[in-house]
């Protein structure tokens, strides 16, 4: 069922899209129209409407350009286009080749094939582009008209001119045509295979075509007889004349001279130099001829002097970001060519046009803007802005209760509904479910524009579809909703495999987990350095279907790598992330220097770290005695059930508290992951040892708080605990300082006040640090003076980037909670400008179902004026305001009153932001969004969202402002962010956004951007085993190739998201328990396994078993398995000779090798797989 069809009809309707298209049919009118800024549409109606737009555009008979940031999006929405029936095409960026190489000419192909349409044919259509491909230089349309053949089965051919126009367009000669780009004549006979089209045949009698059509070039057989001309344009993008390879030849002969009087000339330039100088010379192809853009193509033509339409800007703030990005890149590649010598320089034309061009033409052809946000666009007039009320509505995972309550509200209003299901069966369910709780729902069918229609008292029946839609969103002036049953925040299946037996995770895959891998994103291999994923392909080699991981390097290098093998790859993390960061060259030496440079400064800060745990280890600890019948007893009366993770933490605490030297630990877990409950259970074991316990908060309403939950978490059991803050008089401080001295108070909670000189313990054993983020160095190192020898825990969901550092580099024990609480829902976000309106309707929304709201103003000043305003708008609200500058008994009085449910409305400043909790409070407004930095917006939007109920925060910024960069990033993070554990990307994202930090200092390091965030957190862990003289062994990786399919098809995982998952996980499988997991997870999540992706995880456990036991290739043959091994255990051998008694053999070599013959009915997989296991166990512990 296309389900866009239906959404497309609502949007159509609305009042903003026609506005847009009466102002666009207006500016076709114009010579100077001036382009419309769109803004307000949230995920899952921004493709709509460029679906729209395309679609009206292409159906009145016009042409319609629509620019992106990337091309996996140009791709898709080409895509997303020719679904609904648009004559669409994808107009790709190519990559400049600057060295001798002879390129690929794929992308060269597609772009020629529309550059053709669009100057050929007066065809409408839709192209998809980014920003950087329409402004690559191309072939001047003039000229490509001079290259093209059009060739007419009524017309005669003049055979030697074909030929000469297919050789002058980079078509090559050969015996018989094969691939794109070739051609040939055999007697009466030319053939020729045109960029992005079916090779042609023409048969001639004479000059007069007797025959024309298409052929196969596998059987080189007739395959479609065509009596229509046939356009045929050139082969390359870039096209050498005569003239121009003597413009080239001129170039290299006068950069020579200028290295020959150069001293200190550079040979390798010269040689290079002299090798383009005589491959220019002849009459070959050559495939530096970018290298020489200006000279060749000095007007610097590019798409938009072929296209004549509107011009749409998908994110045009992100589309500019990328445009200046890929120019900056270009120009620094030519800049080293220069500084090398290889490049006469003295030319002014250009190798890409600069962003302005994209400008200039949005003064002479209509043009839309489409933000997501409100924004100038310097350097373009905007003529009129269209502001779609939409809202994003979060996918409900399966929840029918959490959906039904919203769906009730919507019907209950007046809207029309549409809910998206999995599949025909769960609509059908999900209707029965609906009409028992009152609520008239249907399966829509197609065509069904009348279905609305039936609504009585204004209530709509509910359209129920199911397959594919785009994410969930309320159309406000329309007074439509359509909601997303069956997804979920990750957009991944909400089917989730049961719980298996505990397993130790690395606190390093924990974190690096959440760095999701996307086709264009930065990865970085091991071998080969920094490269840019694009995706996975299925390949076909010797009959079988394997799946590869496609990953381009610098100039023309591709890797494709066995999707076995994916654990080799990890993402880029860095400042260069964004786009700006350039590729290594697969087999050159810049990867294998950089990666030398990190890792000698990684063995110099590894000897700091090895005095770091020297100290630590030398110190006299407090060695806590085990957990006892009362330890036992506080743990059962919590009366939540423990997550996983936080059972692993309290374990990992409890070890080190009893070891005998300090601890130093950090528990890293998101919002409302209990992270308080894991810091008091050791709190408690501190005090039954005879302790004190001083917990440091960073505010005076987080420290009542806590001081509230830890007076009913501890009712009952023999602790005494006191409060150190503003909300304590001179007189009580005094009193609960001589306490604290005495010993007479087990546990104090308090901000700064308890690091204050004039504090004194009696006998302090553990310091819990609460929000460590909002800490300086210098606080948290006076409070390690005041706890020498004492353990300390640090608690944060946002982890400052030194912080990270330190956990991940070793210098801190680190316990991730990573489990997501039950019964708790995402908060849904919304980032717009300022409106009235919707927050006045937010807060309303709020308290008709008996909750309350934070609304969050820094400007202590306006607090009381904006208290007014809310209460003479909302005179149903109960108002009340908080800030730090008020009196500390009226700021108890007022928290106590939220507490109890007498506020409905707190206006407050930044004073809510860490660890308050008032699970009723479930909408959060927060003006100047745009001030905050990213990891406290995390955690203001921490303070709802902490029950079962649907959570809200609007994060607004004033009208028509210009957002800075950073603050347009930290938004985009939080709206795209909105899920559970999204504390590590956030912090992930502050390394790229700030970089790490020297993990001792403030010093940048240019070394870690070199290579990327995760290859040098590996580097620095290899050092400091190093210096502590546990050098860890390098094993070699195994290669395994297998005569039979091995992949997860898209028929078993539809969702390349979830495939790219599971790809991950397969390539971790190291042994039986791993792959019986592995299978355990698929057959839950997706059905039983198709016997490729059986074979695939056999192929990872064969992988991961051979490694284990030093084997570097597995290969199957025709009759038995060869297993390339250095050092083969000839006794472990020996000792299964029984039980494979003439099946294998050892045979002598360098390296040496296992030959294990294949057994009749019995796949290889399973067959190497079980010799494996049973080889590795006669091994013992002898295991390479």
């Amino acid at each position: 069922m296309n389900n866009e069809t239906l959404l497309l009809s609502v949007l159509r309707e609305s009042r903003e899209y026609k506005a847009l298209t009466d102002a666009l049919g207006a500016a076709k009118r114009q010579a100077s129209p001036r382009p419309f800024a769109v803004t307000g549409l949230s995920e899952g109606a921004s493709p709509l409407l460029l679906c729209a737009l395309a679609g009206d555009t292409v159906a009145s008979g016009e042409r319609v350009l629509i620019l992106f940031s990337s091309e996996k999006d140009a791709a898709d929405t080409a895509a997303l286009l020719g679904a609904q029936g648009i004559s669409a095409c994808h107009y790709p960026a190519r990559d400049y080749n600057f060295n001798i190489a002879t390129p690929s000419r794929e992308w060269e192909h597609r772009r020629l094939s529309v550059l053709s349409r669009l100057l050929f044919t007066e065809e409408p259509m839709a192209i998809c582009a980014t920003a950087e491909a329409a402004l690559q230089i191309t072939v001047p349309p003039e000229e490509l008209i001079h290259l093209s053949l059009n060739i007419d089965p009524a017309r005669p051919v003049d055979l030697d001119r074909l030929c000469a126009v297919l050789g002058a367009g980079g078509y090559s000669r050969v015996e018989l045509v094969e691939g794109s780009g070739q051609f040939t004549v055999r007697g009466g006979i030319v053939d020729i295979f045109p960029p992005a089209d079916a090779p042609l045949r023409i048969e001639l009698f004479g000059d007069e075509i007797d025959r024309m059509g298409y052929f196969d070039p596998a059987t080189q057989r007739f395959t479609e007889t065509i009596d229509k001309p046939v356009l045929i344009p050139p082969a390359h993008e870039v096209v050498l004349t005569d003239d121009r390879r003597r413009l080239i030849d001129g170039a290299c002969e006068k950069q020579l001279k200028v290295l020959a009087a150069r001293n200190d000339a550079d040979m390798h330039a010269v040689q290079t130099l002299m090798q383009e100088q005589a491959l220019v010379r002849g009459s070959a192809d050559i495939g530096f001829a970018d290298k020489y853009l200006p000279f060749i193509y000095p007007e610097a033509d590019c798409l938009f002097d072929y296209f004549d339409g509107i011009c749409v800007l998908n994110d045009s703030a992100a589309v500019r970001e990328r445009a200046k990005a890929a120019e900056q890149l270009t120009l620094q590649s030519v800049a080293d060519m220069a500084a090398s010598g290889e490049l006469y320089t003295k030319s002014s034309g250009l190798y890409i046009n600069p962003f302005e061009r994209v400008e200039k033409a949005l003064g002479v052809m209509p043009g839309v803007l489409l933000d997501p946000f409100a924004r100038s666009h310097p350097g373009m007039t905007v003529g009129a802005e269209f502001n779609f009320q939409t809202r994003h509505i979060p996918p409900y995972a399966g929840n029918t209760a959490l959906m039904l309550e919203d769906l009730s509200g919507f019907v209950g209003g007046g809207y029309r509904c549409a809910v998206l299901c999995a599949n025909e069966t769960e609509a059908a369910g999900l209707a029965r479910s609906l009409c028992e709780s009152g609520c008239t729902a249907a399966v829509y069918k197609e065509g069904g524009e009348a279905f609305w229609q039936e609504g009585k008292n204004k209530k709509y029946p509910v359209a129920l579809l199911y397959g594919e839609g785009v994410p969930g969103f309320e159309l406000i002036s329309s007074r439509f909703a359509w909601l997303n049953y069956s997804g979920t925040a990750s957009g991944t299946s909400r089917f989730i495999s049961r719980h298996r037996g505990k397993k130790h995770k690395s606190k390093t895959r924990s974190i690096m987990s959440y760095s999701d891998l996307e086709t264009g994103d930065f990865v970085v291999h091991e071998a080969y350095g920094i490269g840019q994923f694009m995706g996975i392909e299925t390949l076909t080699v010797d009959g079988s279907e394997r799946d590869y991981v496609k990953i381009k390097y610098a100039g023309t290098d591709q890797l494709f790598l066995p999707v076995d093998q994916l654990d080799l790859v990890s993402k880029y993390i860095g400042a260069g992330a964004d786009g700006t960061v350039k590729l290594s060259k697969m087999g050159g030496v810049d990867w294998n220097r950089a990666k030398s440079r990190a890792s000698a400064d990684a063995k110099e800060m590894a000897k700091e770290l090895i005095e770091l745990y020297a100290r630590r280890r030398r110190a006299a600890g407090i060695a806590f005695p085990p957990d006892d019948d009362m330890s036992r007893q506080f743990a059962s009366a919590f009366e939540y059930e423990e997550t996983d993770s936080q059972l692993a933490a309290i374990e990992d605490i409890r070890r080190d508290m009893e070891a005998p030297y300090p601890m130093e630990r950090m528990v890293c877990g998101d919002v409302g992951y209990g992270k308080t409950e894991v810091a008091l259970r050791a709190a408690f074991k501190a005090v039954e040892g005879g302790k004190q316990v001083a917990i440091l908060v960073p505010t005076t309403i987080l420290a009542y708080q806590h001081y509230q939950t830890a007076l009913s978490r501890f009712r009952g059991f023999p602790v005494t605990i006191d409060m150190l803050s503003r909300f304590r008089t001179k007189a009580q401080q005094a009193v609960s300082l001589r306490k604290l001295r005495r010993g007479e108070t087990d546990i104090v909670i308090g901000t700064h006040r308890i690091i204050s000189r004039d504090i004194e313990f009696h006998d302090l054993g553990l310091v819990i640090i609460d929000e460590e983020q909002r800490f300086g160095v210098a606080q948290k190192d006076r409070l390690k003076e005041i706890a020498i020898g004492a353990d300390i825990l640090t608690l944060t969901a946002t982890p400052i980037p030194r912080t990270l550092n330190m956990a991940m580099g070793g210098i801190m024990d680190m316990s991730i909670l990573d489990d997501v609480p039950g019964l708790r829902s995402p908060v849904q976000t919304y980032v717009m400008e300022h409106d009235d309106g919707i927050i006045a309707e937010a807060i309303r929304r709020e308290l008709r179902r008996g909750g309350q709201v934070f609304y969050l103003n820094n400007d202590i000043e306006y607090l009381y004026t904006l208290s007014s305003k809310l209460s003479r708008e909302i005179p149903e609200a109960r108002v009340a305001v908080a800030h730090g500058r008020m009196d500390k008994e009226e700021l108890e009085d007022i928290w106590a009153a939220l507490v109890r449910g007498e506020v409905d409305v707190l206006v407050c400043t930044t004073i809510i932001e860490t660890g308050v909790d008032v699970p009723n409070a479930n909408t959060l407004i927060i003006e100047n969004a745009d001030r905050f930095g990213l990891s406290q917006l995390h955690q203001i939007r921490g303070r709802v969202g902490r029950s079962s109920r649907r959570a809200y925060a609007y994060f607004t910024y004033p009208k028509m402002k210009q957002l800075t960069e950073v603050a347009d990033k930290r938004l985009r993070a939080m709206k795209e962010y909105a899920a559970f554990g999204a504390g590590f990307k956030i912090a992930l994202r502050d390394l790229e956004i700030r970089g790490a930090g020297n993990l001792l200092g403030a010093q940048q390091h240019g070394h870690m951007e070199a290579v990327g965030y995760d290859m040098y957190v590996k580097l620095l862990e290899e050092a400091v085993l190093e210096e502590k003289g546990e050098k860890k062994e390098k094993r070699a990786d195994c290669a395994v190739v297998m005569k039979c399919d091995a992949n997860l098809p898209k028929s078993y995982i539809r969702d390349s998201s979830q495939r790219m998952e599971m790809y991950k996980k397969i390539a971790r499988i190291q042994c039986d328990d791993d792959f019986s997991d592995m299978i355990d997870e698929l057959c839950d999540r997706f059905g039983e396994p198709p016997r490729a992706a059986m074979n695939l995880c056999r192929i990872a456990l064969v992988r991961g078993l051979a490694i284990s036991c030093g084997i570097i290739r597995v290969e199957e043959r025709e009759k038995d398995i060869f297993m390339s091994c250095p050092r083969p255990d000839l006794s472990a051998v020996s000792s299964l000779g029984e039980k494979y008694k003439g099946c294998v053999r050892v045979i002598p070599g360098n390296p040496a090798a296992m030959v294990l013959k294949k057994e009749k009915g019995i796949p290889c997989t399973d067959r190497v797989s079980d010799f494996l296991g049973d080889y590795i166990a006669a091994m013992g512990d002898a295991k390479y």
